[in-house]
């Protein structure tokens, strides 16, 4: 869904607050599946939109999953215990 938004600017899909889990989900694989192709060849609009949109539905995420399951491998401590 796409229209104004309270600037006058084009807004950027439904809020993410208004999202179901799932719908959120899928947001996001979305938008990480198209990250790649958006960096080499988007333009500038089209990959500050893409930043701008991966973090609201990033930060909503978050927002709702602040004890989500963190992998050691993922943390500094476990990457320098593989010797990255």
């Amino acid at each position: 869904m796409t229209g104004k938004d309270d600037t006058g600017g084009e807004a950027m899909g439904v809020d993410p607050a208004r999202l179901g889990d799932q719908q959120l989900l899928r947001e996001l694989e979305t938008l990480h599946r198209t990250r790649h192709d958006t960096l080499l060849h988007g333009s500038q609009d089209a990959l500050d939109t893409h930043n701008t949109r991966t973090a609201q539905l990033e930060g909503e995420y978050l927002r709702r999953h602040p004890k989500r399951h963190v992998l050691a491998a993922r943390t500094r401590e476990g990457a320098r215990g593989r010797g990255i």
